[in-house]
């Protein structure tokens, strides 16, 4: 079981400096060093919090790539718990767990034609690499085992249910269209089943 191991008050956010606690554990099982950002000390004040497992993305968290909508996601997360209060889980799988290199060689294949998946599966990785055994250790090492969960991803969903954490609630995030990544959003609903509106996205270029 993992367990709390420092908290440190920073600020965050693109556009903002929004306060928020950082939070690290020990005891997590895949040695990666994950992080839960706590806005509005939801952790206390919320009875069943609004939480977001944001797995990083480096190239659209930090350097706005258009390839994705994450850092549109994360952006989105962060400002609505600041209204909100809530808990972020930071979670470092990049490239749905394939790693930084192989997710720029996968955009390679995307140049050439391939969608997300199929680049993937090309490297020789399935479809959707990620674990959230330690995003549920994160939330029982805070205390919670209800929670309202910001998603599109079924997965996730599926992944805190099946570990016993009661989801009550699914709040859907924006569909975050933008010059590069409506075919990737597409694929993303017809092939992983993502909870994405595609009219507003067919919409919204």
């Amino acid at each position: 079981m993992a367990e709390v191991r420092a908290r440190v008050q920073l600020n965050v956010g693109q556009h903002s400096h929004i306060p928020a606690e950082i939070v690290s554990f020990s005891g997590l099982q895949d040695g990666q060093e994950h992080v839960a950002l706590i806005f509005n000390q939801a952790e206390s004040e919320q009875e069943i919090p609004l939480i977001r497992m944001h797995s990083e993305c480096l190239t659209g968290d930090v350097f706005h790539s258009s390839r994705c909508d994450c850092g549109e996601q994360l952006n989105e997360c962060i400002e609505t718990m600041h209204q909100q209060g809530g808990i972020l889980l930071y979670l470092r799988q990049e490239g749905r767990g394939i790693g930084l290199y192989n997710k720029i060689d996968a955009y390679v294949l995307q140049s050439q034609g391939m969608n997300t998946y199929e680049a993937n599966n090309h490297l020789g990785f399935d479809d959707d690499l990620r674990d959230f055994s330690d995003a549920v250790l994160m939330l029982k090492a805070m205390g919670l085992s209800h929670v309202k969960l910001m998603t599109n991803n079924p997965k996730k969903l599926n992944a805190l249910r099946n570990a016993g954490i009661t989801v009550d609630e699914v709040v859907g995030t924006e569909a975050h269209v933008k010059a590069g990544n409506r075919s990737y959003l597409e694929t993303k609903v017809k092939h992983g089943d993502h909870m994405l509106n595609i009219k507003k996205i067919s919409k919204s270029e």
